[in-house]
């Protein structure tokens, strides 16, 4: 499974494609990493990649999935949006905080209804599309106002978890 990583502004989706022990394979947007991981303490990570090593430590920020990772020199804020948080945020109209106005798919399910085209200037909280998943049906609404600038499914689609429906800037 995919998840997306907000690294202080810098989405990136992150994906595990095999784990042997602690070699670990994982695809970084387009870039591939064989890295070798071990938990080695609370938050506390030992990391050899290409040779040399890095230990990470991640502080639970008291928020869900928000993150302070430290290395030797430097400290990021660190977000994961996962399904879960995604489809939280999509629910809030995007009061959640994020700054993105793209709408991923939280979840498999099926396209019901797709009420706006690539052009149309749209509102905060205006319905984009509606997905049906778990015999529910889900309204996912544009996060702040802007132009719909692309639509990559259509109605009776089925779609799976962490596609990218509507684009909206």
């Amino acid at each position: 499974m995919a998840l997306e990583i907000n690294i202080e502004g810098r989405y990136a989706v992150v994906k595990e494609l095999k784990r042997d022990g602690n070699l670990i394979t994982i695809q970084v947007d387009d870039e591939i990493y064989e890295v070798d991981a071990q938990k080695v303490g609370d938050g506390v990570y030992s990391v050899i990649y290409k040779g040399r090593s890095y230990n990470i430590e991640m502080i639970d920020n008291g928020s869900p999935r928000h993150y302070t990772v430290n290395s030797l020199y430097n400290s990021y804020q660190v977000e994961v949006i996962d399904a879960q948080t995604r489809y939280r945020m999509s629910r809030s109209g995007g009061d959640a905080g994020d700054s993105s106005n793209t709408i991923v798919s939280p979840m498999p399910g099926k396209i019901v209804k797709i009420p706006v085209k690539v052009g149309d200037a749209v509102e905060a909280g205006q319905t984009l599309i509606i997905v049906s998943a778990m015999k529910m049906e889900s309204e996912f609404k544009a996060k702040s106002a802007g132009t719909v600038k692309a639509i990559n499914v259509a109605e009776g689609d089925t779609v799976d978890a962490n596609k990218v429906l509507i684009v909206v800037e």
